[in-house]
């Protein structure tokens, strides 16, 4: 099969409507082609559905696409029609809820070899007849989304997702891609296992998103705080997860009673009421979804810009998976969690009557919880280490505890006593056990063991059993201690801890925070950095988000599935007013613009018309002649390729305010191509830094606050990759 990077890029514009791959998306795409199995761990919103798609869309056959939700299954689908304009069949999905005139109709297409998607539940790829089905027709690869549900050990274990594999055996060998947004590596390695693609290219993103902002409040009156919150993000949308059915159904309801527009959204609710609820949120009828955790997984929504815990979840995983539902556009996402030990007590007893097994998981899940709820560590180097990744740097500055620092202590000491306890116990014990004998607390395993009559059993009892377990967290950051993730928890110390030991030095931690006295009501809610954008014509953007909301109610799609906002964002900055220049605003392909277009540019065209807007294009007609000398000579040499020291010399300029006059003609609207020198002077992972900070972290186009924010690149290599920006993606 092709895997020509060229012929790949031609399709990716033709088919999505971008210019560039994102991350690995490229280097999975051509293994997966190739016919080799793939495991991919990407976070939330880095793109992990175009892995499978692209693919999908330029192999010979079918892909059979396993996932796990109805919902996902038709947002897919009808994502994939957009992309596609003029064939509806060629994505389809087979579950539960399709008539038999609808199944005939996809059994058509598949033997037809029109359909290159088939989304399938795992419950509906077990069936018989499905199966006998899928023996009939040439099978291009087999994706496996949201993998984490064959584990145990993932935050959404599915059983039905163990038979996966049987069940392919019996069809038809094939590559499988494997795609989670969050595993730790005990549930990678059961991927793998049990999918038994052991021999699979892995592609592990980083978990790290920067622009979501983590905070986690004391549980003091939060129905109150919650509605404070949502009145200062106005027009925002959002997710509020509570625990129960009855608390989801008093929150919709207190905040409508507060004049917030919400619906709840639960498993005990009617199908089609929660089918419909579901479509409000994702419509933009409703600001917020107040939710049990029976909603998200897969929601398609890139601008959620907040989730709220109402209650603590049940483990990191599920944590990290539904705060990755906001911000996956790289704009604002502000994750809030209220935290009370009462929940904690609540939720270890719904375990009760589990099997010991299942018990003992979720227990120790929980004290991950915990601990991250009660740390005063940076929560973004907590989370990163859950999930087997160091955080560079000694904090992120986008969350709570970095805002918001507590008091520090050196703690060589209290570390020193941890590591004494692991390497001198003969057998290895999980965090809370080794916290418990520090802290000279005795429960039945203690005197199973005979713990309690160590000589370092309550060694540290001036301190309670939590402070421990936040000073073994904070030696498996440092990688002074570590876990076995076949034997989840037990801890053993690393060479680096035994080395510790021996010679003990420094390490600073923050003390651990008080839930007791509640949020203070003077504080102002952080803004998490915005992923940038502005600067088109305002009143025109917001014109073209009335008609797209417009039209996805008529034609009964997302607002995203017709246009996401980088695009309309590109039309209000460029005013496009034929579909050749419309496929140049940044996630327009062909089908899009032939699917969706002809209505905005009708109104772009009348608004510039009634506006009398000079559109960038006829600006630089019509202004050229009134341009300095010096601007046309910049423009000319740059034009011919010259290297800028070059232009600088012939018109007794130094760098710096060379870079100035460029800066200027671009304001204008101007792209100019400096790729031929950037590519010369600035290494490729720095451009990709700094590149990626414009994007996505970036609140302004500052170049004083990127050279703070990036640190180790210098103000010219910041200046020129702005430029490229700027040309590339804001004009």
């Amino acid at each position: 099969m092709e895997t020509d990077p060229s012929v790949l890029k031609k399709k990716l514009k033709e088919f999505f409507g971008f210019s560039a791959f994102k991350g690995d998306q490229e280097r999975i795409i051509r293994h997966l082609v190739a016919g080799g199995n793939a495991f991919v761990l990407m976070p939330t919103g880095g793109g992990k559905s175009l892995c499978y798609q692209l693919p999908a869309l330029v192999m010979e056959g079918t892909a059979i696409v396993i996932s796990p939700l109805i919902a996902l299954m038709k947002n897919q689908v009808d994502a994939i029609r957009g992309f596609v304009s003029g064939n509806d069949g060629i994505a389809h999905f087979l579950n539960s809820s399709l008539s038999r005139p609808q199944i005939a109709e996809v059994l058509e297409d598949l033997r037809s070899g029109v359909t290159k998607l088939l989304y399938v539940a795992p419950e509906s790829l077990t069936k018989e007849e499905n199966i006998a089905i899928l023996k009939e027709i040439k099978i291009s690869f087999y994706a496996v989304d949201e993998a984490h549900c064959i584990s145990e050990w993932g935050h959404d274990f599915r059983p039905e997702y163990r038979r996966i594999r049987s069940i392919i055996d019996e069809i038809a060998p094939a590559p499988v891609i494997a795609l989670t947004a969050t595993a730790t590596p005990k549930v990678q390695s059961d991927i793998l296992k049990n999918l038994r693609i052991q021999d699979a290219g892995i592609f592990r993103s980083s978990f790290n998103r920067p622009n979501l902002y983590y905070e986690v409040r004391d549980k003091v009156e939060p129905d109150k705080d919650i509605v404070r919150f949502i009145r200062q993000h106005p027009g925002k949308s959002g997710i509020v997860y509570c625990l129960s059915r009855k608390k989801v159904e008093e929150m919709a309801a207190f905040l409508n009673i507060n004049g917030i527009k919400a619906l709840p959204y639960h498993a005990g609710l009617d199908a089609k009421v929660r089918a419909e609820n579901q479509d409000s949120f994702l419509m933009e009828e409703v600001d917020v979804i107040v939710a049990t955790i029976a909603f998200g997984m897969g929601i398609d929504k890139p601008d959620i810009r907040f989730v709220i815990h109402y209650d603590i979840p049940k483990s990191l995983e599920g944590y990290y998976q539904e705060t990755g539902r906001a911000g996956r556009d790289g704009g604002e996402g502000i994750c809030i969690t209220y935290y009370s030990y009462k929940d904690i007590i609540k939720l270890e007893k719904f375990m009760q009557g589990k099997p010991v097994s299942e018990q003992e998981i979720g227990r120790e899940l929980l004290a991950e919880t915990v601990a991250y709820a009660e740390s005063s560590e940076c929560r973004r180097k907590l989370l990163l280490n859950y999930f087997g990744e160091d955080y560079p740097g000694d904090g992120c500055g986008c969350c709570d505890n970095c805002v918001h620092p507590r008091p520090n202590f050196d703690a060589r000491e209290e570390m020193s006593l941890v590591l004494r306890l692991v390497s001198t116990l003969p057998e290895h014990f999980k965090i809370e056990h080794l916290a418990l004998i520090l802290s000279g607390t005795s429960n039945a395993l203690i005197k199973s063991y005979h713990h309690d009559k160590l000589q370092l059993f309550g060694a540290g009892k001036n301190h309670e059993a939590k402070f421990w377990m936040s000073v073994i967290h904070h030696g498996l950051i440092l990688h002074l201690l570590e876990k076995d993730i076949e034997n989840y928890g037990l801890i053993s110390a690393t060479d680096s801890g035994i080395a510790f030991l021996k010679c003990p030095y420094s390490i600073i931690m923050a003390e651990d925070r008080s839930f007791s006295e509640g949020v203070d009501d003077d504080d102002d809610d952080p803004a998490a950095p915005s992923g940038g954008g502005g600067g088109g014509d305002q009143v025109l953007l917001a014109m073209l988000k009335d008609l797209r909301k417009d039209m996805s109610k008529r034609l009964r799609l997302q607002p995203w599935i017709i246009f996401p906002d980088p695009s309309l964002e590109d039309m209000s900055i460029n005013y496009p007013m034929t579909r050749e220049e419309l496929v140049k605003c940044q996630g327009v392909g062909e089908g899009k613009a032939r699917k969706f277009g002809k209505e905005f540019l009708e109104l772009i065209s009348r608004y510039v018309e009634e506006n009398e807007i000079e559109r960038p294009d006829d600006f630089i007609v019509k202004s050229a002649p009134d341009r300095s000398q010096v601007k046309i000579f910049i423009i000319h040499s740059i034009d011919r390729r010259l290297f800028l020291e070059d232009i600088a010399e012939a018109k007794g300029l130094d760098m710096p305010a060379l870079l100035t006059e460029i800066e200027a003609i671009v304001a204008t609207g101007m792209k100019l191509d400096l790729n031929y020198y950037i590519n010369e002077v600035v290494d490729e992972e720095v451009q990709e830094e700094i590149f990626d900070y414009f994007r996505n972290e970036a609140t302004s186009d500052s170049i004083e606050e990127a050279v703070e924010a990036l640190g180790d690149c210098t103000e010219e290599e910041i200046r020129l990759v702005r430029i490229k920006f700027l040309c590339e993606v804001a004009s």
